[in-house]
């Protein structure tokens, strides 16, 4: 671009919305276990009462969870809905997280100066936007999840299956369940990350405590002091 060296040269909102979209996906690569083992926490005991539920818990912990479905399923059930959680996070985080900027402009109708309106309301929208777009990723993701692998009960053998699964027993509809909580949740939640830092980093952009973008690579070459 004219006017711009290459260091100087802002990302377009595609960039934003792969890159956002690569980082949530290493990121969940890396967590996995650990948000699957808070899925086999939360649904112990559902069909069961509070005594029973407490007498028979088979997990206890997340460290006793996962060594517990190491040993009964094998290390592969730590991923079991990987492939649901990757697709979810490409299109959630790329949704909230990439196009956050290019909403905010848009509220504010171009202009270099964002009131703080401006911006709850950008995080609010693509937030909210993320999970309709992304709620049937996600549906799958934790049906994969509090599904044990072993025995004979599993109701979804692949991905692809338990799309197709979930709309024909339980309609299209049945993809979009619990979108109305998780828009709540995830409109407020993208509010207080990505405003709070839209923020944070306005100040100290203000205060010459950092800069916009990182110096040019010949910078830090002490070849060139």
């Amino acid at each position: 671009m004219v006017g711009f060296k290459a260091t100087d040269v802002p990302p377009t909102a595609t960039v934003k919305f792969l890159g956002a979209g690569t980082a949530a996906c290493i990121a969940d690569l890396i967590t996995f276990p650990l948000d699957t083992a808070k899925v086999r926490l939360q649904i112990q005991g559902e069909r069961q009462g509070p005594m029973q539920a407490a007498a028979s818990a088979q997990y206890r912990g997340v460290l006793g969870t996962i060594l517990t479905m190491v040993r009964t399923e094998g290390p592969r059930s730590l991923y079991s809905g990987l492939v649901a959680g990757l697709q979810r996070q490409m299109s959630f985080a790329s949704v909230r997280i990439g196009l956050y900027d290019s909403v905010k402009q848009f509220y504010t109708k171009g202009s270099e100066h964002a009131g703080i309106g401006s911006r709850l309301l950008a995080g609010s929208t693509t937030g909210a936007l993320a999970v309709a777009v992304a709620q049937p990723t996600d549906v799958v993701k934790v049906r994969f999840q509090a599904q044990a692998r072993a025995g004979a009960g599993r109701r979804y053998q692949s991905t692809v299956e338990a799309y197709k699964t979930i709309a024909r027993e339980e309609g299209f509809r049945g993809l979009w369940k619990g979108t109305s909580p998780n828009v709540a949740r995830n409109a407020i939640v993208n509010c207080a990350e990505l405003v709070t830092y839209d923020l944070i980093k306005d100040t100290l952009l203000k205060a010459h405590l950092m800069t916009g973008s990182c110096p040019p690579f010949s910078a830090w070459d002490p070849g060139t002091w």
